[in-house]
């Protein structure tokens, strides 16, 4: 019996199991955003900080998030596509991970999951105790807020917007989930040029700095985050690259030719 003539009651468990896992991610998703606006720090101190990082990564002698940016200001077509990746792919990407992981690897989707959760878990801590105001407000530097300027825009005037915390820079989640979605995909996948997958963090890394909307050591903080979350869930990950889920069916046994009549 094929996939297709199972029962109703058969094919049950595995829609409620698919219901659970959408249920659990949607939740994740929805604490992500709300414990983003309820961490929503001082003003005053989320701008004392912003100078603080800016200073210490001068200190390091990283490059000036101000340079990137202005290294687009002369294309305007380019500063479009950046802002259209910062606002749309950082959820469809991951989600379209999530929902291929649990389709096709459903041990590597389990592990990027819990990996996942405890990533933005830790990040919203961090947001509650150091606000942090995003680069593209500290207009003494020059920085300019590319999203407003030319679009598509995903924050509206920090006074006025309640739907986000605009005090949250560090960790980037955009740039945390961006890796996850990369390390999940070349663990899964494996292959010869599976270190491709790792252009999607690194698009998203110019992306969030050359718009304006993250220091480095955001991306910094995330990608040591991330770090330690796969180091405590070590454990969960799978020893090899699984193999796609096999349709369940009876082979068919082939006609045993009957026995030549004795003589």
């Amino acid at each position: 019996m094929t996939v297709a003539e199972r029962s109703p009651e058969a094919a049950r468990p595995g829609l409620l199991s698919a219901l659970r896992e959408l249920a659990l991610v949607a939740a994740l998703f929805l604490v992500y955003k709300v414990g983003r606006v309820a961490a929503d720090g001082h003003v005053d101190e989320a701008f004392r900080n912003a100078r603080t990082v800016w200073d210490v990564e001068r200190l390091l002698r990283l490059p000036s998030e101000l340079t990137i940016q202005h290294s687009l200001l002369g294309w305007r077509t380019l500063i479009e596509v950046a802002n259209t990746y910062y606002a749309y792919v950082h959820f469809p990407a991951t989600a379209a991970c999530l929902i291929w992981l649990y389709l096709y690897r459903p041990a590597h989707y389990r592990w990027t999951r819990n990996v996942l959760t405890l990533l933005t878990g830790t990040a919203l801590l961090v947001h509650f105790v150091i606000p942090l105001a995003p680069p593209r407000m500290l207009t003494e530097t020059g920085m300019l807020d590319l999203g407003h300027l030319y679009g598509p825009a995903v924050y509206g005037n920090p006074q006025t917007d309640h739907l986000s915390n605009q005090y949250a820079a560090m960790p980037s989640l955009h740039f945390g989930w961006a890796l996850v979605v990369a390390v999940a995909l070349m663990a899964a996948i494996g292959g010869r040029h599976r270190a491709l997958w790792l252009l999607h963090p690194a698009a998203t890394l110019l992306v969030i700095v050359a718009t304006g909307n993250h220091y480095w050591l955001d991306a910094i903080a995330a990608a040591l985050l991330t770090a330690a979350a796969y180091v405590l869930l070590r454990q969960h990950r799978p020893a090899e690259i699984e193999a796609p889920p096999a349709t369940t069916s009876i082979p068919r046994q082939r006609a045993t030719p009957p026995a030549a009549p004795s003589r």
